[in-house]
């Protein structure tokens, strides 16, 4: 007589997690509330950076690593933006430059000082002025340098030369609809947006050419990510037509886009 295992076998059934003491944390850190779908924060290996909550405009904490534990209510902000700031993201060249977008429909890069901010940031070495609508998704080239892409909610993609203040490639007509998120692949030769209409689609931004399309990725009507894997398979994260979580792994290279 068999008996069924009412208990599923797992690795990690045993396996418990021990939360960080508190001097070990940052806290009182006034993270931003504005309505927009973003990690709103970014790390290096010298420093973490928070968009927080600003009157008159938008700003960002940058703190250096070692700083944990209750952060003053006064610590100096990146505060440069006219409107809220929706992204940023570290240059991954330079540990001390960091880029930020936001309703004011710019792109604005600026130069942390080596030891973290001693007093207010309010001139960015570069602004990045090509956007008609607020900009809520920029990222760094993964191999060239001052190569930086930004996405706003006009649904177009524009891909900057940073040291020249300069558009490299303007894709205006690949995305009808808002667009969620974007991801380099490895070498930087190709990116992976998410779309509301529901498309994933990979992109070479240099010829401006759609390279494979998944319509309907995931049906439901609550926002998707997708990102490119080392091995060149594309991940997203998603929601069916009754919101259960689903997450997939698509091929790009089999049969146009399927489940790998």
């Amino acid at each position: 007589m068999s008996f069924r295992k009412v208990v599923r076998q797992s690795k990690f059934r045993h396996v418990f997690g021990q939360p960080v003491k508190n001097d070990q944390c940052y806290e009182d850190i006034r993270v931003s509330r504005v309505t927009w779908d973003s990690t709103f924060c970014a790390v290096n290996p010298k420093f973490l950076a928070v968009i927080v909550e600003a009157s008159g405009g938008g700003a960002f904490l940058v703190l250096p690593l070692s700083k944990t534990g209750r952060i003053d209510k006064a610590y100096p902000t990146v505060c440069g933006h006219t409107g809220p700031v929706l992204d940023i993201d570290w240059c991954p060249h330079n540990d001390e430059v960091i880029a930020s977008s936001s309703e004011d429909c710019t792109v604005m890069v600026w130069q942390i000082p080596e030891n973290g901010l001693t007093s207010p940031l309010t001139e960015p070495v570069v602004v990045l002025e090509g956007h008609t609508k607020r900009v809520g998704i920029i990222a760094w080239h993964p191999t060239a340098r001052n190569v930086l892409l930004s996405a706003g909610c006009d649904n177009v993609v524009l891909i900057w030369n940073v040291g020249t203040a300069e558009e490299l490639y303007r894709l205006d007509s690949l995305h009808p609809d808002l667009i969620y998120n974007v991801s380099w692949n490895r070498n930087g030769s190709l990116f992976c947006s998410a779309c509301k209409d529901k498309s994933v689609r990979i992109i070479d931004p240099r010829r401006g050419t759609l390279m494979a399309e998944r319509e309907k990725a995931h049906e439901g009507a609550r926002p998707m990510r997708a990102i490119f894997l080392a091995d060149g398979k594309v991940f997203t994260t998603g929601f069916s037509r009754m919101s259960e979580r689903q997450l997939a792994l698509w091929d790009p290279g089999v049969r146009r886009f399927c489940l790998a």
